[in-house]
């Protein structure tokens, strides 16, 4: 198979320039405009592939069908997954990728600085001393940051490889294939896109068929595949305070804010995602706001154990009547919500699922470990609702930083290992 890298690296850069941060404090479904822009861009890239059935759906969903070829109509369909949104958590806009053909191995100080960001501190850097990923990249081709915003590569590496593929299969007619859907969603990173998800539009563009399977471009760097992720529930805490003037307020003043601040730090350090790795779980506070009167607080909870999941979600009920206890006349309240389950089960009752992914990652020569997420994807709800949706790496590092970088052979070998994909399912 030819080098594919040209086919994925312009398209990768031009995608990374589209800000299409997500906006978890808004409730419609895409949550910013940026997701527009791309998934319009997206459209017409894929129409003028040749792509059959381009849709944009009223929630920002694109989808398109690459053909079944002549002696592939039979064979089953399957999906190809990534999203149009990037993480809030370090600003994407005006992202400026900086491209580094045959790397040397050394430190990268990144050049830029975030807005506002004090003169005196030290710049980001990449160091291959404390980035194992990085130091196996020299001679390669990277990409980074300029240090002012993330890259993008969560999951425009994902677009770049599922839009280059897409390219190369329709260029060569050849290949025996069954019908391939491309989807991209919109806020995979707050967690809202998925239950718009179109499976009506596409069981039409199927002709009233349904995916066999769909795979998530998703992951990190090269060889990881992942079938299990974390069960993930959402705590919202709200408290309220008793308030009085400051100057009276010995014996009667009940603190939100402060509240607040006791019931966070009673989280276990322990039990936090800087703490952990692997199996292990955890709570993490994600965000708090208020006042003297009112406040709230939002946290994370993460467990490949729906038990010890949910056992978190308990103790959230004994540290709110904890800190009760220390501000009389204060009240706390949480509220809980499961954002998404562990796939691992559900992908497990349909093993070829899993058995031709790792087929295909032979064939396109890729030593690969099965590890799980330790968060989510859109494909931990796809599974939930029917379709089995493993995760492939797409090549990206330092994912959510200034420090994200991503490796442009990675990128090629994930582009290689869906075109083997689709010919695994096609044989």
């Amino acid at each position: 198979m030819e080098d594919l890298s040209p086919r994925i690296l312009p398209r990768f850069l031009r995608y990374v320039r589209v800000w299409t941060t997500s906006d978890r404090h808004r409730e419609e479904t895409p949550s910013t405009p940026g997701q527009w822009e791309l998934a319009r861009l997206l459209a017409e890239e894929l129409k003028a592939l040749g792509a059959a059935g381009v849709e944009i759906t009223e929630h920002c969903y694109v989808i398109a069908l690459i053909p079944p070829s002549a002696a592939g109509e039979d064979k089953p369909a399957i999906g190809f997954l990534a999203h149009l949104d990037t993480a809030q958590d370090v600003s994407g806009k005006d992202v400026q990728p900086v491209v580094v053909p045959n790397y040397d191995g050394k430190k990268i100080i990144l050049p830029g600085r975030a807005p506002g960001g004090a003169e005196t501190a030290p710049p980001p850097v990449l160091d291959p001393e404390t980035d194992p990923g990085l130091a196996a990249q020299r001679g390669k081709s990277i990409i980074h940051t300029d240090g002012t915003t993330l890259l993008g590569a969560d999951d425009k590496a994902g677009i770049a490889e599922i839009m280059a593929a897409a390219e190369y299969l329709t260029a060569h007619r050849e290949i025996r294939r069954g019908p391939v859907v491309v989807i991209f969603s919109p806020d995979e990173e707050t967690g809202k896109g998925l239950p718009f998800f179109p499976l009506e539009q596409i069981r039409a563009l199927l002709g009233g068929g349904g995916l066999a399977a769909c795979y998530t471009l998703d992951g990190g760097p090269l060889g990881e595949l992942e079938a299990e992720c974390f069960n993930a529930i959402e705590a919202r805490v709200f408290f309220s305070g008793r308030v009085i003037h400051l100057g009276h307020a010995r014996g009667t003043l009940a603190n939100a804010c402060l509240m607040a601040a006791a019931f966070a730090v009673m989280l276990p350090r322990s039990e936090s995602p800087e703490a952990t790795d692997g199996y292990y779980g955890y709570y993490c506070p994600t965000e708090i706001s208020g006042g003297l009167d009112r406040a709230e607080l939002e946290v994370y909870i993460r467990d490949f154990d729906l038990d010890r999941a949910r056992e978190r979600a308990l103790a959230l009920e004994s540290f709110a009547r904890a800190v009760e206890a220390q501000f009389p006349g204060g009240q706390v309240r949480v509220e809980s919500k499961v954002q998404y389950y562990n796939m691992k089960k559900n992908i497990a009752r349909r093993p070829e699922v899993l058995a031709r992914l790792e087929e295909a990652a032979r064939r396109a020569g890729v030593a690969f470990t099965l590890k799980p997420i330790r968060g989510g994807t859109d494909g931990s709800r796809l599974t939930e609702m029917g379709i089995p949706t493993p995760n492939i790496f797409a090549g990206g590092r330092n994912f959510h930083s200034v420090t994200e970088w991503a490796s442009v052979s990675d990128m090629e070998t994930a582009c290689r290992l869906v075109v083997e994909l689709v010919r695994v399912w096609g044989a």
